[in-house]
């Protein structure tokens, strides 16, 4: 893991509101089908704007820490989100100081391997602290680049969590 200073980024995709005790309960996880809608195929081709072909993953809303709620969106980054297709959200992603985690390997247990590794950093007081205010996974060819915000020196938080905006009805 390093320091670096995450770039913003706008994301569009589907969300859910979940926590992890949630999704340790097959009958209560939501990820899951999350995951499942976002990779079927087609899912985000009447997306306009994409910058790249890769898959999204922001963690924002965190209602407290890795044991509290937290909202999920899957999706592709965009240039600008002026009509959203159905369905979806956008969220801003801010750029912030962030560790990076890189999961190389066959997926999801790379990710999950890596996700481990951020909950022993939280858990033992690691430094810098985390933010809990929005996380980021960029999922590539190559693996997926996990950017974990995290908090200053001084114990503020690094920026102002993620602003999603559901489809006007």
């Amino acid at each position: 893991m390093i320091i670096v200073d995450r770039p913003e980024a706008l994301v569009v995709g589907y969300a859910v509101r979940t926590t992890n005790a949630a999704e340790a309960d097959p009958a209560r996880a939501q990820l899951p089908g999350l995951w499942a809608r976002a990779g079927a195929p087609g899912a985000f081709a009447h997306v306009p704007g994409r910058v790249d072909e890769n898959l999204y993953a922001v963690l924002t809303d965190y209602e407290s820490d890795h044991n509290g709620a937290y909202t999920q969106i899957v999706g592709v980054a965009v240039r600008t989100a002026a009509r959203l297709p159905e369905g979806m959200v956008a969220v801003r992603v801010p750029g912030v100081p962030a560790l990076l985690f890189e999961a190389r390997g066959p997926l999801p247990g790379a990710l999950t391997e890596v996700w481990q590794q951020v909950r022993q950093h939280t858990e033992s007081g690691g430094a810098p602290a985390r933010a809990f205010t929005t996380d980021l996974e960029i999922h590539h060819p190559d693996g997926v680049d996990l950017f974990v915000a995290t908090l200053p020196s001084f114990g503020e938080p690094s920026g102002p969590p993620a602003q999603a905006q559901a489809t006007p009805a």
